[in-house]
């Protein structure tokens, strides 16, 4: 898993670096999985609710977008390489990516139950992060969190 074999002074061993990455790693793929079944509950609501599902789902896939990049450099600083391929995201993410919903309100409970699986993916992060002194990593982590609680609160009031 480790890049290099060069000295790394951070204030982590190898081995609490390793676990950091990849538990970054598991963010990472949650995160991609859940960008790209919003962007297919995007191009594939209907109904009456269409005008405002779509913006709301553009609105949230950005946000994830914009994430994967921050995550993934995450990975990079603890001098780890991020994954290079699907079947590595998929085989790290406990979210499957595809949107087979179809009814707008059973896209709107999957994608809350993929932002309660981030957030518990993140939290449990977090619990590492603490355990080793990773201040950086949950510098990253933390806002995620947030984010990913309020699209939780977001979506539960949509459904109403």
């Amino acid at each position: 898993m480790k890049e290099t074999d060069m000295g790394i002074n951070m204030g982590l061993t190898d081995a609490q670096r390793e676990a950091m990455a990849k538990a970054v790693t598991a963010v990472l793929a949650d995160t991609y999985a859940l960008y790209f079944k919003t962007h297919v509950y995007h191009w594939n609501v209907t109904g009456p609710r269409f005008h405002d599902l779509h913006a709301l789902f553009e609105t949230q896939y950005n946000e994830l977008w914009m994430a994967t990049d921050l995550i993934a450099e995450r990975i990079r600083a603890l001098d780890v390489v991020a994954p290079r391929s699907y079947a590595e995201m998929t085989e790290a993410a406990a979210i499957k990516s595809g949107g087979d919903a179809t009814d707008a309100n059973d896209m709107l409970r999957d994608l809350l139950k993929g932002h309660e699986t981030v957030v518990a993916t993140i939290r449990k992060a977090l619990a590492l992060a603490s355990e080793h002194g990773d201040e950086a990593t949950a510098d990253v982590l933390t806002p995620r969190l947030t984010e990913h609680e309020k699209s939780a609160w977001m979506l539960r009031s949509t459904i109403g």
